[in-house]
C-alpha cells in the first residue's frame, strides 16, 4: 500500500453505490480497507463470475460473513478492536438490530471512526424511507436546476448523489475525524445523507437564487445551457464540441476560432434576449467541421474548446495520457487514484475481489486466530470464496 492513508484500518460493510465509492476513495489514498460481504452467494466461482469489473470494489481484500449467524458480529467487532474506521450504508437502525452498531463498535474501540451513509439521514421524517440517488438530488433542489430549457431536469447520472454528495462527502467526513481524534484520543459517528450532499453541492447556486442572478428556469442561465457560449454542440462528424468561453478575452478567442469575430450583426455576449438566436448561429457554424478539426484550430487559443471524449476515446487523448489520468489493471481501463500527493504518492492497489475471496487470508492478517478462523468457517459463520482452476 502507499498513500497519505497507509497505516490506517478501515472495515466496509459491503453495499452498493456510496459506500463503495467511499471505501474506494479510501482504498486509493492507502488504506488497508476490508469490505466484509455476504455469505449467501459464497462457495466456489467460476472465471466468468469473478466481479472483475466493479471497479467500485478495487483496492481492498474481501471477507464474507453471516452477520445473521449466532457468531457473525462478534466477526465484525473482532476486526473493529484493531480499526480506525467503520463504514456502513444501512437504513438507519438496521447495525444496531444486527448488533454491529456505533455503541457496540465504540464500546470495543473509543477511538472508532463510525461513518454512516444513507438517503435522508440518521433521523427526521424520512429517515427510513426508501430511495435512490435520483430521488435524493430531487429533494436536495439540485435537480430542478439541472436540465435544458423546455425540458424535464436531466439525471446527472448517479454523481451528484451517490458519489459526489453521498461517498466523497463521507469519506472528507471520516477523514477530519481521524485528524480531529488526534487531539481528542476519541471516534465519533457521522451522519452522512446524500440529500444534504447534493445540497451542499448546490451552494453557490441557492446563493445566485436569492441575489436574482439565477433563474429557476432551467436552460436559461450560464452554466446550465443557456448560453451560446457554454453548451456543446454537435460537429460534422456527429460528435459533440464543449464551448465554456465565458470571460471576455476567451469569448473573443472562441469567435475568432469560429470566423464570427468579424460579423458585425453578432449580438452582445451577455444579451439574453438573443441568446437563443445565437446558439442556432454557433450550431450552424460548429456543425460545418468534424471534432477534431475544430480542436485542431482551436489548438494553441485560449477559447475555452475541448472535445467530448467517449469512454473508448479518453485513454488515447494525448493529456490523459501524459498525465496517467486513466490506468489498466489485469487489463481493465479505469480512472487512476486522485488527487495527486508529492510525499506519499498513491498509486492503483488490488484489483476488485470477488465477494469472500480473501476470508481466511485477511482475518488471521486482522489478527484472529487460525484455529478461531477455522472453527468459524466450519460453524458457517463465514465462508470462503475461491476461484474454480481453469
Amino acid at each position: 500500500m502507499s498513500g497519505p492513508l497507509t497505516g490506517i484500518r478501515v472495515v466496509e460493510i459491503g453495499g452498493i453505490g456510496p459506500g463503495p465509492f467511499c471505501a474506494m476513495l479510501l482504498a486509493d489514498l492507502g488504506a488497508d480497507v476490508l469490505r466484509v460481504d455476504r455469505v449467501a452467494g459464497g462457495g466456489l466461482v467460476g472465471p466468468s463470475d469473478d466481479h472483475s469489473t466493479e471497479l467500485l470494489n478495487r483496492g481492498r481484500r474481501s471477507i464474507a460473513v453471516d452477520l445473521k449467524h449466532p457468531d457473525g458480529p462478534e466477526v465484525v467487532l473482532s476486526l473493529v478492536e484493531q480499526a480506525d474506521v467503520l463504514l456502513e450504508g444501512f437504513r438507519p437502525g438496521v447495525t444496531e438490530r444486527l448488533g454491529i452498531g456505533p455503541d457496540a463498535c465504540l464500546a470495543r474501540n473509543p477511538r472508532l471512526v463510525y461513518g454512516r451513509m444513507t438517503g435522508y439521514g440518521q433521523d427526521g421524517p424520512m429517515a427510513q424511507a426508501v430511495g435512490h440517488d435520483l430521488n435524493y438530488v430531487a429533494q436536495s433542489g439540485a435537480l430542478s436546476m439541472i436540465g435544458r430549457h423546455g425540458q424535464p431536469p436531466t439525471p446527472p447520472l448517479s454523481l451528484v448523489g451517490d458519489f459526489g454528495g453521498g461517498g466523497m462527502v463521507l469519506a472528507l467526513g471520516i477523514c477530519a475525524a481521524l485528524v480531529e481524534r488526534q487531539t481528542s484520543g476519541r471516534g465519533q459517528v457521522i451522519d452522512a445523507a446524500m440529500v444534504e450532499g447534493a445540497a451542499l453541492l448546490a451552494t453557490p447556486f441557492f446563493g445566485y437564487v436569492q441575489n436574482g442572478s439565477w433563474s429557476t428556469e432551467r436552460g436559461t442561465n450560464i452554466v446550465d445551457s443557456g448560453a451560446p457560449f457554454y453548451d456543446v454542440y454537435e460537429t460534422s462528424d456527429g460528435r459533440w464540441l464543449s464551448v465554456a468561453a465565458m470571460e471576455p478575452q476567451f469569448y473573443a478567442a472562441l469567435l475568432s476560432v469560429l470566423g464570427l469575430d468579424g460579423d458585425p450583426d453578432l449580438p452582445e455576449q451577455h444579451d439574453h434576449a438573443a441568446w437563443p438566436a445565437m446558439k442556432e448561429r454557433f450550431a450552424a457554424v460548429i456543425r460545418t467541421r468534424t471534432r477534431d478539426e475544430w480542436c485542431a484550430a482551436a489548438a494553441g487559443v485560449e477559447a475555452c474548446v475541448a472535445p467530448v471524449l467517449g469512454p473508448d476515446e479518453v485513454e488515447q487523448d494525448p493529456h490523459n495520457a501524459a498525465r496517467g489520468t486513466f490506468v489498466r489493471n489485469e487489463g481493465l481501463l479505469q480512472p487512476a487514484p486522485a488527487p495527486r500527493f508529492s510525499r506519499t504518492p498513491t498509486a492503483l492497489g488490488r484489483r476488485p475481489p470477488r465477494p469472500g475471496e480473501h476470508t481466511t487470508e485477511a482475518l488471521v492478517d486482522w489478527g484472529l486466530d487460525a484455529e478461531r478462523v477455522a472453527a468459524l468457517r466450519e460453524a458457517g459463520a463465514i465462508a470462503e470464496n475461491a476461484r474454480v482452476a481453469a
